[in-house]
C-alpha cells in the first residue's frame, strides 16, 4: 500500500509541477526579465564589466524553469505521500481526497505563506550575493518554526476538541500558532536588501507570482494524489463518482 501510495505522489507531484510551470511562464518570468533589464540598466551607469552568461536566458525560461518546477514536484509529491500515509485516518473521519486537500493547504500556509509574511520572495536580481547563505538559512528557520508551530495547533487542538468543542479547540489552536509565529517574526531578524529605485510594481507582482506558483504547486499536489489515493484506498468511492461522472 506504501509503495503504491509513493507512485501515486511521484506522479500527482509531476504533474503539478508541470502546472507550476505554465503559472511560471505566464506569470513570474516577465517579472524576473524586467528585474534583470533594471540590473543591466545599473551595471551600464556604473560602468561596470558584464558578467560572463554561462547559461542563457533563453534556456534558464523555458528547459531549466521546466526541469526545476517538475523535479520539485516531484520530491515534494513523494514527501507528500509520505505523510498523507500517516495522517490518513488521523485527522478525523476524513476520506481520501478531503485528507489529501487539507494536507496540501496546511503545508502551502506553513511552507509558503506564513514564511512569506517575514521573509518575501524577491527576484533573483535582488539581494547581496554575499548573504544568500544567511538570507536561505533564515528563510529554511521560518519554515521550520512554521511547521512546528502548525503541528503544535494541530495537537492542541486535538486535545480541547473533547472539551471545548470542535469550532473553538479550533478557534483557540489557530490564536496560539498566530502568537507563536508572531513571536518568532519579532526575534527573527529583517532582510532589508532591495536596491535603491528598484521598481515597486515589478518585486509586488513578483512576490505575487511566487505566491502564486506555491499554490498551483501545493493544489496540484493536494487535489491530484487524493484523486488517485482514493482509487487504492476507497475503490468502492471512486467506481461511484466515476459512474456518476459518465451518467
Amino acid at each position: 500500500m506504501a509503495r503504491s501510495l509513493l507512485v501515486r505522489g511521484l506522479i500527482a507531484g509531476a504533474l503539478a509541477g508541470v502546472l507550476a510551470f505554465v503559472f511560471a511562464l505566464i506569470f513570474g518570468e516577465p517579472q524576473i526579465d524586467k528585474a534583470i533589464d533594471f540590473e543591466e540598466a545599473l551595471a551600464a551607469l556604473s560602468n561596470a564589466p558584464a558578467e560572463p552568461e554561462v547559461v542563457s536566458r533563453g534556456t534558464q525560461s523555458t528547459i531549466g524553469l521546466f526541469t526545476g518546477t517538475v523535479i520539485m514536484g516531484i520530491a515534494l509529491g513523494s514527501i507528500f505521500a509520505i505523510v498523507f500515509a500517516w495522517a490518513y485516518g488521523r485527522v478525523g473521519a476524513l476520506k481520501a481526497r478531503a485528507t489529501s486537500a487539507l494536507l496540501a493547504l496546511g503545508a502551502f500556509m506553513a511552507i509558503t505563506l506564513v514564511p512569506s509574511t517575514k521573509y518575501p520572495a524577491n527576484p533573483p536580481t535582488v539581494g547581496n550575493p554575499d548573504t544568500i547563505d544567511r538570507r536561505t538559512l533564515l528563510f529554511v528557520a521560518m519554515i521550520a518554526i512554521s511547521v512546528l508551530a502548525l503541528i503544535a495547533a494541530w495537537r492542541l487542538w486535538r486535545q480541547l476538541a473533547p472539551t471545548l468543542g470542535a469550532w473553538n479547540g479550533a478557534i483557540v489552536s489557530g490564536l496560539v500558532f498566530v502568537a507563536v509565529i508572531a513571536v518568532a517574526e519579532l526575534i527573527l531578524p529583517s532582510v532589508q536588501e532591495t536596491p535603491r529605485g528598484f521598481p515597486a510594481d515589478v518585486l509586488w507582482h513578483f512576490r505575487i507570482a511566487s505566491i502564486g506558483l506555491n499554490a498551483t504547486l501545493w493544489a496540484g499536489i493536494g487535489l491530484g494524489f487524493g484523486a488517485l489515493a482514493e482509487r487504492v484506498l476507497e475503490p468502492a468511492a471512486a467506481r461511484r463518482s466515476t459512474v456518476a461522472a459518465s451518467a
